[in-house]
């Protein structure tokens, strides 16, 4: 990101449950209708598969099923496709005015896979983009994304597996994307990894001045 650093208010919510998420990312966007009130609220989630608009409605045998293991299921405005949330999850909510950064929304994408791809690399796992939206580990995804951009005040962001309990997407394509697999910190590592929160503010906060709220 470019110029002055912007100010970002990083909210730490702890485990919270989707619905909350999503009220809680409409009170900071509803915030930059009196200017920019930049925030990065950072969570993790009870089980949830989430859909994208980019699909029309799942049946609902199928989203049946998926409650039956448990999760929540909720159809939102993000972009993308069938995803799943869950604890071990990082999950970042970026309510930006891309306005104090770059006009771009394909930009904005690119800013979050390199923040995770750095991240990643602070432990030590090469990751990289793909033709796909996301980060990935070869041809594992390790960091989901999917945003929301309503005149250019993003919503929505992205979810780094960590510790994920990865057979929740066995009953899923991840991201509708066929014949490829989903990955965490601690696969990569074969060592339990909850510890990317730090590392991970951190690569956010190259890109901006930050105050922390727990």
């Amino acid at each position: 990101m470019h110029g002055s650093r912007p100010l970002v208010e990083v909210v730490r919510l702890g485990r919270v449950s989707y619905q909350e998420a999503l009220r809680l990312q409409q009170v900071y966007v509803n915030r930059h209708r009196s200017g920019p009130a930049h925030a990065l609220l950072l969570c993790e989630h009870l089980p949830v598969y989430t859909t994208g608009i980019r699909h029309k409605p799942y049946p609902a045998a199928l989203l049946e099923r998926l409650r039956l293991l448990g999760a929540h299921v909720h159809r939102t405005n993000r972009g993308g496709l069938i995803t799943f949330h869950g604890p071990g999850q990082l999950v970042c909510y970026p309510v930006l005015n891309l306005s104090s950064f770059k006009k771009s929304v394909r930009w904005y994408v690119c800013e979050l896979e390199r923040t995770i791809i750095s991240a990643c690399g602070r432990f030590g796992i090469e990751a990289s983009t793909s033709p796909h939206t996301g980060v990935w580990v070869r041809d594992n995804k390790i960091c989901a994304i999917g945003i929301h951009c309503s005149r250019y005040v993003t919503s929505h962001g992205l979810a780094l597996n960590c510790n994920t309990e990865l057979s929740w997407f066995s009953h899923i394509v991840p991201c509708g994307i066929e014949g490829k697999g989903v990955t965490s910190l601690s696969a990569e590592l074969q060592r339990d990894s909850c510890c990317a929160l730090p590392v991970t503010s951190k690569e956010f906060s190259s890109d901006y001045r930050h105050q922390t709220l727990s």
